[in-house]
Parts: structure tokens; sequence; C-alpha cells
């Protein structure tokens, strides 16, 4: 079993509810700082927050639905970093990938890439959505636009969440190259753990509390 505070440095403490107030972030940086957490990951709007020294800021851009143009989400994530964000994480544009538009898709991310020069940059190809040709395609286009990390789920798409299934695929995809976060639906300690065991070096959790308590 991996250790509660080796988990703990995976985790993003995730609070991307629509209805989430600057008095929710701020308990939300509090909770992440008491739990160990690597960053704090909030919608772009709530940008800019304090954190206490070590604690990373990351946001989402084109969310969740990812079907907005390249350049307007090369613009928010251009914004959010102006505005302390240190990682992003967009979403593809998902019709490129069930069209196999993969040129296109990489075309985007680029975009984005471009925009945060210096910056880590995670790629949400909602997993549950595509099929594992797709899923293998989507991951080989975000790393040859040169992202850092492949991601499963927004959360908030139908489809579902992450599935252990998808993080293997996306990690033999990707090897040691880029980091692999499991994202949406993750609420327990053995599913976190199932996550890290297929692959994943980063977490996405707004359950992060309860996860963590049942590695103690």
């Amino acid at each position: 079993m991996t250790s509660r505070a080796d988990v703990a440095q995976m985790i993003d403490h995730t609070l991307l509810k629509p209805e989430s107030t600057p008095e929710d972030v701020k308990a939300l940086i509090a909770e992440a700082a008491e739990l160990g957490t690597y960053s704090i990951c909030i919608s772009p709007s709530q940008l800019p927050v304090e954190v206490p020294e070590g604690l990373h800021i990351a946001t989402v851009v084109g969310f969740p639905s990812g079907a907005v143009k390249a350049e307007i989400k090369a613009a928010e994530a251009a914004r959010a970093v102006a505005d302390g964000a240190e990682e992003v994480d967009m979403v593809i544009n998902i019709a490129f990938a069930k069209e196999h538009r993969f040129d296109d898709l990489q075309a985007e991310i680029q975009a984005v890439r471009d925009a945060i020069p210096g910056k880590v940059l995670k790629v949400i190809i909602e997993s549950a959505a595509l099929t594992d040709e797709e899923i293998i395609a989507a991951s080989k286009a975000s790393e040859a636009a040169g992202a850092d990390f492949v991601k499963t789920s927004t959360g908030f798409h139908p489809a579902g969440g992450a599935s252990a299934h998808a993080v293997k695929l996306m990690r033999e995809t990707v090897g040691d190259r880029l980091g692999v976060k499991a994202s949406g639906g993750i609420r327990t300690a053995e599913a976190a753990e199932e996550m890290i065991a297929a692959g994943a070096s980063r977490l996405g959790l707004s359950a992060s509390a309860a996860i963590l308590a049942g590695l103690e």
C-alpha cells in the first residue's frame, strides 16, 4: 500500500462545482494545506488566490465540455497563468477524437501549450467517452503537442469518470515520458490505490480527506 503522505503529494485537491464561492475556495485551500496535497484545482474565475508555500495552483480551461475554439482555450489558459495558475488542465474537443481528427486535436493542444510556456499542461481526453483506439490516439496527440500529462476525465461527463483500464492504456501509450492523471468518480482509498497501480502519477480528487483517512 502506498503511504498516506506519498498519496497526498499526488493529489490535486479539486473544487469545480459552478456554484462554488470564494469562501468555499478558502476552505479548500485550508483543507489542502492540512492534508498536505500537492495542489488545489479550482475554476479560473476564482483566480487569483493566495496559498501557503509549497501548495501549487491548478485550474481548468475549456471546462467542462471542451467544445470551444482553440484560440479561446489558449487565451483562457494565458489569462489563468497571468492570474497565478501554475498548472492548466485543458479539455479537448471531444468531437475531434470521435471523428479521428487527431491532427486538429494536436493543433488545439499545441495552441494551449504555446500560450503557457514553462507551465504544466494536462490534457483531459474524457476517456469514458472514447474507444481504446481513441484513447491511445488522443494520448499520442497530447504527447506530440508537448503536454506534460494526459488526464482521464472532467468528472462532469455522463459517460463516467476514470477507470483503471483507461489509466493503464494511457500509461502504456505515454510510457514514463508524461504524467497520467486519474480524475472523476474516485471516492475511496481502494479506488485511488487501483488508479495508482494502473499507472496514475496524479489524482484529481474532491474527496481527498476521506480517501487519505482510508490510508491511515
